[in-house]
């Protein structure tokens, strides 16, 4: 026992490495896991307490935990059958398969990353860039809302600021989990979103695997009583209206639910609106085209992104006026289904949803402005001024909600002006009252795009559409 063996140098180095791996994982890195995991426990339970709506255990849950528990769901293990008989594959290959959608949809939350950076972060951007207001806001409707329910806020899509927007106005509430397209599944952005608690979604994929993975883990985050935002047009709007539901997401919230059995789920309507949105020019562009596919170039991001900073800098930059966000009234699954046979309240439920949001969309200064401007071209500033009176009174006794800056019609309908003329779109001749105000031509789109977005507050207004113009005035759209 006491004799002395020789070994060479590198077989004596791989032995200390495996020995130094089996002591890492067999007892260094638990208790490590174990010493943060209660760390984690007692920093969610402290944070818990100042929530309206708490962190459910389900966000809480390992990731790895979470994969096996999807992949192994009885009703992914049928689709996993299903799809390996259709596609002549093994079994054990299609379940792999189901195992990367898993691994790819389950986020990996951090609430360390939600409320300790990424709020910081939204309520950052959102001041830097915007006089933020908040619209509609019924706290002791909201309020009554079971604790025991799975809240999900349905929001009209105007920009991709909405999630920073609401992600910070919903701080003091609860934590938001967003189905994020493929756009954000780039790195790092792809890490960062995760941890935020984001689940990505293939919104184009029509595979009956992932799409059955998708929908279990929606519903086991539904059952869970997770916290979730959603945008049911899927999409950003293009044309600055509040569009018609698509219902694929929605369907896996809805699906399966049995009143009285399940967890109750209540819809909370959220409308957002912008005096400026920073990809109007490229949502008008995929209009013009009809197409979804956004042609952003670089060098086009990189002159505004310097112009931007040179303005800061300069001293010489005003933020892109107002951004507002109003709450509509909620609707609770069990008391829809009332009235509605559960077989057919999908299309009817999310009809329902699109109009409350449009009921409560707010009205901006630069939105009112363009419909008035599209009214007519070289009006003065007092019939502008005079319009913007009338036309926001008789929006206001219809019940809309009205942001009007110091309280101040004509300081209100001078901010749309101001807002406009800043970014060239259009022109005054003039000075005083009597100062004509004329549309750049080209930019009578951009213009539509912001009026579409209130109109149907007001039977004066019509939205105008792409199949509305002539082919000249398209072809003269000042797009990327």
């Amino acid at each position: 026992m006491t004799r002395v063996v020789e070994l060479p140098l590198w077989l004596l180095v791989l032995i200390l490495a495996f020995a130094t791996v089996t002591f890492a994982s067999h007892f260094l890195f638990p208790s490590v896991r174990w010493f943060f995991r209660k760390r984690l426990e007692r920093a969610v339970a402290k944070l818990n307490e100042r929530l309206e709506r708490p962190i459910e255990p389900f966000k809480l849950a390992r990731r790895y935990d979470m994969v096996q528990r999807l992949s192994y769901d009885p009703e992914v293990a049928k689709a996993i059958v299903e799809h390996a008989r259709k596609a002549g594959i093994p079994e054990q290959v299609a379940f792999e398969k189901a195992q990367r959608y898993a691994r790819e949809i389950v986020p990996r939350f951090s609430a360390t990353a939600y409320f300790g950076f990424g709020i910081r972060l939204a309520k950052l951007l959102s001041r830097a860039f915007y006089r933020v207001r908040l619209g509609v806001f019924d706290e002791a409707r909201l309020g009554e809302i079971d604790p025991d329910a799975t809240v999900v806020f349905v929001m009209n899509h105007r920009s991709n600021m909405d999630y920073v927007l609401v992600t910070w106005l919903a701080a003091e509430r609860s934590h938001l989990s967003y189905a994020v397209g493929e756009w954000a599944r780039v790195w790092p952005l792809r890490t960062l979103i995760r941890s935020m608690g984001a689940y990505f979604i293939r919104r184009k994929s029509r595979n009956n695997l992932y799409r059955k993975v998708l929908s279990r883990y929606v519903r086991m985050a539904t059952d869970g009583g997770v916290t979730q935002a959603m945008f049911p047009e899927g999409g950003l709007s293009l044309n600055g209206e509040v569009g018609a539901p698509k219902l694929g997401l929605l369907s896996y919230i809805v699906q399966d639910f049995v009143p009285g059995e399940s967890r109750n789920v209540v819809f909370i309507p959220v409308a957002m609106n912008y005096d400026r949105v920073l990809e109007d020019r490229v949502l008008v562009s995929a209009d013009i085209k009809g197409t979804r596919r956004f042609g952003l170039r670089f060098k086009y991001v990189a002159r505004h992104v310097g112009r931007h900073v040179w303005q800061r800098v300069t001293g010489r930059f005003y933020r892109f006026g107002y951004a507002s966000v109003s709450f509509g009234d909620p609707v609770s699954l069990v008391d829809f289904l009332d009235g509605n046979p559960p077989e057919d309240m999908l299309e009817p439920l999310g009809n329902t949803l699109m109009a409350r949001i449009r009921d409560v969309v707010p009205v901006l200064p630069v939105p009112v402005v363009s419909a008035i401007l599209l009214e007519g071209d070289g009006q003065t500033r007092a019939e502008i001024v005079a319009r913007f009176d009338a036309l926001v009174s008789a929006m206001e006794a219809d019940g809309a909600h009205v942001h009007i800056p110091r309280g101040d019609m004509a300081y209100a309908a001078e901010v749309g002006l101001r807002e406009l003329l800043l970014r060239k779109i259009i022109v005054e001749d003039g000075e005083g009252d009597d100062a004509q105000f004329h549309v750049h031509r080209p930019d009578r789109l951009i213009l539509a795009y912001y009026a579409n977005s209130i109109a149907h507050l007001s039977p004066e207004l019509e939205p105008i559409h792409i199949s509305d113009l002539t082919p000249a005035e398209v072809a003269d759209a000042s797009v990327l």
